[in-house]
């Protein structure tokens, strides 16, 4: 029984939605009044029918490439520390693919210590003649720990080295959360003092690379030049940045003519004025005089731009907001398809992600509550499955988006960083990511008759009354994979709503049933801390306890099913803010 408490609040806060978002709604608020006035939600799932979806494996509707194997993080100097590594090994083999990994900060000059929205390689310093001096020791370690675990850098050409910089002073700094999030803004956003030597570092960076890591190896990588130069990140103007890419990429094409290098990776895409600088960078790259040459354009070898969310609390409850993230992503995947020289780029999301500040803790940013538990597990399934839709509507060479969550050493355990895992154990999200990376060949074609259209998510999230059961599926050669999610912007509980699954066009008499399930009892490592008591100090066993309730777990064990006419039934319930994954090997 769900408390009443609880479903005042819920009415509450959809009933002040629907009026923020259409104060002429009044029909709507009162008809839903009347509703919970008259059937007020005990969450008793067996009184429920069950929630109706079909999946058909013989009905392709498109690839089912794996957009979500891309990472990364502000902090460079995490990668190869000790729980960095750690993580990023699990990344590795939830993968069917080699992952990508992006990082900030790869050529800001200091000691490679680490710390919140920070890093350095120290890759470029002057003598006392202003000769460069380069050095490759901390760059090597990071790229040395992907490609070890047969992961690929997107690698991030930035920031400015404090030699480089035209306002070198200050440079280092020391933000925390709470702190004016401006105040990380120093020297290295500044455009370079000297643009030749500027483009000299990236041909010597890229040529040890080569010579490191073999020309093989740094082909099947991408480069990019800065991020978000619309924002804080740049202090200049945008012809300065235009200068600062040809200079960027003209240096790694002199070292490697092969490699593959793109931008822009601005900011909320969505703006007006993110769309002046994307469609303003293209045009520069395809008729542009370059500033590096002098001829006419620019290396343009794939097209970045970002996307994120938008949670608030609302009456003590977050809310979450899927559809400015899909808004940015539908603009951007617009401009891209409507030029022939870009339409068929490979397009990265360079960060996908619910909301902008991966280092900006729960306790400084109460909205951001959501993201130890279940319901950033929930948001990033149904998010990505958003992002496939938008793919097919527009046409797009979609390669990635890029989830811009990773760890943050030292730190408190469940300090509400959006992060995959707290201190060496991995929270619920990432288990999300090991469910996708069993769901391989080609998406299907599915029905939940309690699933959002694409239109009305982009336009308004998940706000109505109901939850939605949402599903996403894919069929290869001898395995199929059924994805279903329970989810609300609304972060409250509600008991398991029973769902029947019809898949059909099963080319197997008998097949092997595999259920994998996020929820409270299962894949949840939050769940099992705060059920010791929520240890700030726990104990090796305790530890050994949620490294365990981190992986993905099953409910019960694999069994063997008769398929009748290429058809199964599969019954399960699933929890709000729950994701399960039925998986089929035959």
């Amino acid at each position: 029984m769900v408390p009443v408490k609880m479903q005042i609040a819920y009415l509450y806060v959809t009933i002040k939605t629907i009026i923020m978002n259409s104060p002429k709604s009044s029909a709507i608020v009162i008809a839903s009044l009347m509703v919970f006035a008259c059937h007020p939600y005990t969450g008793k799932a067996q009184a429920a029918k069950p929630v109706a979806i079909t999946v058909n494996l013989d009905k392709p509707t498109g690839n089912m490439n794996p957009i979500w194997a891309w990472f990364g993080y502000d902090e460079p100097n995490y990668t190869y520390m000790k729980d960095g590594k750690k993580l990023l090994t699990q990344i590795s083999k939830l993968s069917p693919v080699p992952v990508y990994v992006r990082t900030h900060s790869l050529m800001v000059t200091g000691n490679g210590e680490a710390a919140l929205k920070w890093g350095s390689t120290n890759m470029y310093t002057e003598d006392s003649a202003g000769n460069a001096i380069y050095s490759w020791n901390i760059v090597d370690s990071i790229f040395d720990t992907y490609v070890q675990r047969g992961m690929k850098p997107l690698a991030q050409i930035g920031f400015m080295p404090q030699a480089l910089s035209t306002h070198p002073e200050p440079y280092r700094h020391y933000w925390k959360p709470g702190d004016p999030y401006e105040n990380i803004i120093t020297g290295w956003a500044y455009p370079p003092k000297d643009y030749k030597k500027w483009g000299e570092l990236v041909y010597q960076w890229v040529k040890h690379c080569v010579a490191r890591y073999g020309k093989k190896e740094v082909e099947s990588w991408y480069w990019e030049v800065w991020n978000e130069p619309n924002g804080a990140y740049w202090k200049g103007s945008m012809e300065d940045f235009f200068k600062l890419y040809d200079y960027a990429a003209d240096g790694l094409k002199r070292a490697l003519p092969t490699a593959r290098v793109g931008g822009i990776n601005i900011a909320g895409q969505r703006s007006q004025q993110a769309q002046v600088w994307t469609n303003s960078f293209i045009k520069h790259c395809i008729s542009g005089t370059n500033y590096a040459t002098g001829k006419i354009g620019s290396p343009m070898e794939a097209i970045l731009f970002h996307a994120k969310g938008n949670p608030k609390l609302i009456n003590e409850v977050v809310r979450m907001d899927m559809s400015v993230q899909l808004q940015d992503i539908a603009t951007g995947f617009k401009i891209v398809s409507s030029y022939p020289e870009t339409k068929n780029l490979p397009v990265i999301i360079g960060e996908s992600d619910p909301e902008g500040c991966a280092a900006c803790g729960m306790a400084t940013n109460p909205q951001n509550a959501y993201r130890n538990g279940t319901m950033y597990s929930s948001y990033t399934a149904a998010c990505f499955a958003r992002e496939y839709l938008l793919a097919d509507k527009y046409n797009i060479n979609f390669a990635g988006a890029v989830s811009w969550s990773f760890e943050f050493e030292n730190q408190p355990w469940f300090y509400g960083f959006r992060d995959l895992a707290t201190n060496g154990v991995d929270k619920p999200v990432l288990n999300v990511f090991r469910m996708f990376g069993k769901m391989s060949g080609k998406r299907v074609r599915t029905f939940s008759e309690r699933m959002a259209p694409l239109q009305q998510v982009v336009d308004s999230s998940i706000r109505g009354t109901q939850t939605e059961i949402g599903v996403l599926a894919s069929s290869d050669k001898n395995t199929a994979g059924v994805m279903v999610w329970n989810y609300h912007d609304l972060a409250l509980k509600g008991t398991a709503e029973p769902i029947s699954i019809t898949i059909a066009g099963i080319a197997a008499r008998a097949v092997t049933l595999t259920q994998y399930t996020i929820d409270s009892a299962h894949s949840n490592s939050y769940e099992a801390w705060k059920n010791m008591g929520s240890p700030q100090s726990p104990t090796t066993v305790q530890i050994a306890v949620l490294e365990k309730a981190g992986q993905l777990a099953t409910v019960g064990r694999p069994v063997k099913k008769t398929v009748k006419n290429g058809k199964l039934l599969v019954s399960i319930a699933l929890p709000r803010q729950a994701v399960s994954l039925i998986k089929l090997d035959w």
